[in-house]
């Protein structure tokens, strides 16, 4: 995979930053100045154009949808279309200080797999996701018997592109047995408030989303 030019080639009309989700700001936040950034998943690039303008990164992204790569370059960012599940195996190691996966991880084929390679490609790994262990997801099993619809997880069963949810306490067992270090994590509520911390006892429960800093 050939990596697009740098970006301080950016000189389009810039996102609109103050609109950032509250979880992109956390996200964002956990990523030094001045550092080497690759977005998995940008989507239109909003996260990859604030960290760039605010952070001074050298931010790269890679997207699954043409519609998400076109709008992302149209303001001027370094996306290529790219798939999580297959093309991270083709960055060479190191190549980054921060690799963020943000809100896809339940999407991919191969969670742990690109979880791997986000660290192997990337001294830190930021990934956040919805929390399929929150009362109202258990509440909508239990009571209706239903795969449950919230305010983070909006798909009815047969038109989502999620295929692999997990919990956090799923999550947090995972980075044990690959002997990947939690650094920061953090627990949010379906607007994206934080209410604690994600490796707290009551996490699992009461958190809709999370946001982990790992690293190997």
């Amino acid at each position: 995979m050939n990596q697009a030019a740098g970006m301080n080639q950016l000189t389009t009309t810039p996102i609109n930053a103050k609109s950032i989700r509250v979880d992109l700001q956390l996200i964002a936040d956990m990523v030094a100045p001045n550092t080497r950034v690759l977005d998995v998943g940008c989507g239109e690039g909003v996260l990859l154009d604030y960290l760039y303008r605010f952070k001074h990164v050298d931010g790269r992204g890679i997207e699954l949808s043409m519609e998400g790569v076109r709008a992302a370059v149209g303001h001027g960012l370094s996306v290529i279309q790219g798939d999580a599940d297959t093309d991270l195996k083709d960055y060479p190691s190191g190549a980054f200080d921060f690799v963020i996966l943000s809100q896809t991880l339940q999407a991919t084929y191969d969670p742990k797999g690109v979880v791997e390679q986000m660290l192997r490609i990337g001294r830190h790994a930021i990934v956040s996701f919805p929390n399929f262990g929150h009362w109202r997801v258990r509440s909508q099993l239990f009571f209706k018997g239903r795969m449950p619809v919230t305010a983070s997880l909006t798909y009815q069963w047969f038109n989502t592109p999620n295929i692999h949810f997990c919990t956090i306490r799923d999550f947090v067992t995972m980075c044990r047995e690959m002997g990947v270090t939690i650094e920061r994590s953090v627990a949010l509520d379906a607007y994206g408030r934080v209410i604690g911390w994600a490796q707290g006892p009551l996490a699992n429960l009461w958190a809709e989303q999370a946001v982990f800093l790992l690293r190997k």
